[in-house]
């Protein structure tokens, strides 16, 4: 009985952020606040009163329409606020309580609100992305549990970080020197951010490791968790990163878009290095699908990518652990 009560009430607090995550989705790309001014009816700009304001049973008991001009509000209103209760729910029965629930809820709804937004307007807001970014670190320096890693484990996804994000910088060298191609603001600030990211992961390692010979053995789960985190973050948006320089180079023009990559290093800021690189490689499958049927329909090659990154962060979050046991299974790696 308990564990019902508790199940309804973690589906109606779903749907309430749902609400919320509906004004994020149409107010971000306009660079509108999210806090102010109350929802409102975007046809005659009448104010929503609260009993109107009640996710799902609102749009129902209305029809789908502005109680004051009859204008019909966007199927997606309702879509959203069950989207994101069912799969809070489901999140809640897959991880219950616990730390986990609460930090994978909130790079769902990070997800959520990117996935809406990329698909109508092929970008992803800052604030979902880079804020997720941020929020992903916080919480897995406060979450000792989120990331679970052990040394070697730290010590092989640095290595990895580390040659990734030396290739990406190696590239923008030969286009430096060979290509005289000249750095704007945006590129001096990304490679700024990108190497102080590095800097503060291997800050956090020598914390870690001083922390370990010190003896405050308290400190170092969440050092690590950290330092997990961090590496995650540039790992994942290293590789897609990696990927976007090499499609440019092949087809000469931009083939990955700057939100898809900050998109991916909140995956690794939350997931880690590992489920990161397999979200980064799983994701085709289910772009590809996609993007034959609109060349097909449109012919036009451009998708938005995002969603397709969020599906299969997804399936790397659920099932991450099964495929990479099969993988190295069939290389005789594991029994």
């Amino acid at each position: 009985m308990l564990e019902c009560v508790i199940s309804a009430f973690i589906f109606l607090l779903g749907a309430c952020i749902g609400s919320f995550l509906n004004v994020c989705i149409i107010r971000l790309p306009k660079e509108e606040s999210v806090v102010t001014p109350r929802s409102h009816c975007l046809f005659c700009q009448k104010m929503i009163p609260w009993y109107d304001n009640i996710p799902i049973l609102s749009y129902c008991i209305l029809g789908g329409k502005c109680r004051f001009c009859g204008v019909r509000f966007s199927f997606r209103y309702m879509l959203v606020e069950v989207l994101t209760a069912l799969a809070f729910l489901g999140f809640y029965w897959s991880f219950g309580l616990t730390e986990r629930f609460l930090a994978y809820s909130v790079m769902l709804w990070c997800f959520i609100v990117a996935t809406f937004v990329d698909f109508e307007h092929r970008i992803i807001p800052d604030e979902i992305s880079i804020g997720g970014m941020f929020l992903g670190l916080g919480l897995s320096a406060v979450f000792v549990h989120l990331h679970n890693v052990g040394t070697a484990e730290l010590v092989l996804g640095r290595v990895i970080m580390q040659s990734v994000i030396g290739v990406c910088l190696g590239i923008h060298l030969i286009e430096y020197v060979w290509h005289r191609r000249e750095f704007d603001q945006e590129d001096r600030m990304l490679l700024g951010v990108i190497l102080g990211m590095v800097a503060g992961e291997w800050i956090v390692s020598l914390f870690c490791a001083g922390a370990w010979t010190g003896g405050l053995n308290t400190v170092v789960p969440y050092l690590k968790s950290l330092d997990a985190s961090l590496i995650g973050l540039l790992l994942g948006g290293g590789v897609i990163y990696l990927m976007g320089l090499v499609g440019d180079f092949i087809f000469r023009k931009e083939s990955m878009g700057g939100g898809d990559v900050k998109l991916m290093a909140l995956v690794g800021a939350f997931m880690g290095w590992k489920l990161a690189v397999l979200t980064f490689f799983i994701a085709p499958f289910f772009g590809a699908v996609y993007g034959i049927v609109e060349k097909i329909r449109t012919r036009d090659s451009a998708i938005a990518y995002g969603p397709f990154l969020v599906m299969g962060a997804l399936v790397s979050l659920f099932y991450g652990d099964v495929i990479m046991a099969w993988i190295l299974g069939q290389y005789g790696i594991l029994p």
